[in-house]
């Protein structure tokens, strides 16, 4: 086996008014090697013009997703090995805007995080003289949807992102419905209100590559369909309660 690879890597700068293309880079071919050692062999020794994102390295904070070979995964998990004897196609995360070469803008998805209220939502006074204890049972509720590291992956996957700009999304659901699910929290009524819409839940078509994708195991894809049979219970109880009610 030769002891390279060869990495086609996207290149595009909407400085230079040019369309988007494939750059070849030669990178040593190490068992320990990750994708993203590649790319940063690439950054170092050969093109100082490449951007990417990357940080802890250590699959979790999420932000070196990419396009592997047409799948979106964390390059700082996948081996280089993996794809010998190459070459390895690495692209930007599908369906969001680029900002140069494989830097994604996040703006469109922080903004729908940050509309589905991730945090534990009180509405009334509650004041515990001490710590809100939780149950494991209660812990155990949840806990699979809070593993969410933000990594995009799962919308790069998603069919219906690519069709419809504004659907809320894999990851935003899931961690909307882990407050749901959480006893401290209050806040479902008003993230019923957001998801329920159209471009929400009743969007995503069960496709489940989302789940797939998912280097956390989060199943984004359970979490809409749980999320949607709250939203029907909801919506009957509506007819039979004055809502605030039940």
């Amino acid at each position: 086996m030769s002891d390279t690879i060869i990495l086609e890597v996207a290149r595009f700068n909407p400085e230079d008014g040019g369309e988007p293309s494939y750059q070849s880079y030669e990178v040593p071919l190490r068992p320990d090697w990750m994708v993203l050692d590649g790319l940063n062999h690439i950054k170092d020794q050969l093109d100082g013009s490449l951007a990417f994102r990357w940080s802890c390295r250590m699959g979790i904070c999420g932000s070196c997703g990419m396009m592997v070979n047409g799948m979106p995964t964390l390059t700082c998990e996948t081996l280089l090995m993996n794809y010998a004897p190459g070459p390895i196609r690495i692209a930007p995360l599908d369906h969001f805007p680029v900002v140069k070469d494989l830097v994604v803008d996040l703006d469109d998805f922080l903004a729908k995080l940050q509309k589905v209220r991730p945090w534990v939502v009180r509405k009334d006074d509650f004041k515990p003289a001490r710590e809100f204890m939780q149950s494991p049972a209660q812990l155990e509720a949840f806990h699979q949807f809070s593993l969410c590291i933000n990594c995009t992956l799962c919308y790069a996957a998603c069919p219906v992102s690519g069709l419809d700009p504004n659907f809320i999304g894999p990851a935003a659901i899931a961690l909307a419905h882990r407050y749901n699910l959480d006893s401290r929290d209050q806040g479902i009524e008003d993230r019923l209100d957001i998801v329920s819409q159209h471009e929400g839940i009743w969007d995503c078509t069960v496709v489940g590559e989302c789940s797939v994708v998912c280097p956390k195991h989060v199943d984004p894809s359970l979490a809409i369909q749980q999320f949607k049979l709250t939203a029907t219970k909801e919506w009957f109880k509506s007819f039979l309660l004055p809502r605030g009610k039940h």
